[in-house]
């Protein structure tokens, strides 16, 4: 008798802004995971936070149909926990796979709800996950590690004072600046801002995001991103720069315009890329990473040289998106992409549930 097939739960959708995205995501990794290996069970989560199980989506999948290109949460309506475990089928693994960017999903709360419960999942824990969801946080952690980036200064309402934050953002970094909520991804909230008045406005934009804000210079440097795939040992892929269609490489240019273009691999000499790659690895490993994670970072070839942004622990994962993009042009398909992620899953998962609590 045939063993059953791993059973893999993609989670889209969302409470947070970049709910869109998501389902986005959700679709194209759904149409690429190999059905021999794999049942599929994707479960959307509402923008109210209901959680439904996409039945059209999974009969589609067993009949070898195709899916619309952004999935929609729809369907049965499910309790999480015994949706997630698979109660009632016969599968004898279940492993998530959380595509929930952003709040409520990449910062550590559904995969501590998955530690509770012992699910394996894919990418980075409860810790890591939170730590570079909070801009913030990773900033200071990065700084600790060696890792250069460029300066910032933190905004945190309601114990900092927003005149003297502004006023001491254009005396430490000059204008123009860049704002950006601390716990938010896809460029959504983020302003760059020329000037004074420019700068308390986009604050009180940030705002509405996350009561922490940051406050960054603005570099003259390209954009070079690098894709990190493991766990103990991380492998950093070929780099890739994005030219941005706009003044920055903001969530219009990102999944609307398609303005922006990719150069993958990025033109840099042999030593500075391998330099990159370091980097990213360190990143991935200081900031406690597992599994996935895209690090990206400014490059001052005249100056400070290599500039730390930020890391995502849930990247894009669209087949136009960098990360798939990157492991694509460094020798791993997208199929084989998903199956090693679920392969470091539960390797992380048998290190995790192998330590006892007992004394």
């Amino acid at each position: 008798m045939a063993s059953p097939l791993l059973r893999l739960v993609v989670l889209y959708g969302g409470v947070s802004a970049e709910h869109d995205v998501s389902c986005v995501t959700a679709a194209h990794v759904l149409a690429a995971a190999d059905r021999s290996k794999y049942d599929l069970v994707p479960i959307g989560i509402t923008k109210s936070g209901t959680w439904l199980r996409n039945d059209k989506a999974i009969a589609a999948l067993a009949e070898g149909s195709d899916l619309p290109e952004r999935l929609e949460p729809a369907g049965t309506e499910v309790e999480p926990v015994a949706a997630i475990r698979g109660e009632g089928t016969d599968q004898a693994i279940t492993v998530v796979l959380p595509l929930l960017h952003g709040p409520h999903g990449e910062d550590g709360t559904i995969q501590g709800m998955l530690e509770l419960f012992k699910v394996p999942y894919v990418g980075a824990g409860v810790l890591s996950s939170a730590l570079c969801m909070d801009k913030a946080m990773a900033k200071i952690v990065a700084e600790q590690a060696g890792i250069p980036q460029c300066r910032w200064v933190e905004f945190r309402d309601g114990i900092d004072d927003p005149n003297e934050i502004v006023t001491r953002a254009v005396a430490e970094l000059g204008l123009p600046v860049f704002v950006k909520p601390a716990n938010l991804g896809s460029s959504v909230g983020i302003t760059k801002a020329h000037d004074a008045a420019e700068l308390d406005k986009a604050v009180d934009l940030a705002l509405r995001y996350d009561d922490v804000v940051i406050i960054e210079e603005a570099v003259t440097a390209r954009e070079v991103e690098v894709a990190v795939l493991g766990n103990a040992a991380p492998e950093a892929s070929v780099p890739g720069e994005i030219v941005p269609g706009s003044e920055f490489y903001d969530y219009e240019d990102k999944y609307v315009t398609g303005a922006a273009q990719l150069v993958i691999p990025a033109d840099l000499p042999d030593d500075v890329t391998r330099e990159v790659r370091e980097l990213a690895a360190k990143a991935f490993t200081a900031l406690r990473c597992a599994g996935m994670a895209r690090v990206d970072f400014f490059y001052e070839a005249e100056s400070r040289g290599w500039l730390l942004n930020e890391v995502n622990t849930i990247p894009g994962f669209t087949p136009a998106s960098m990360y798939p993009k990157l492991w694509e042009a460094t020798g791993i398909s997208y199929p084989d992409l998903i199956d090693q992620l679920v392969a470091l899953a539960l390797d992380s998962h048998r290190r995790r549930v192998g330590f006892s609590t007992e004394h």
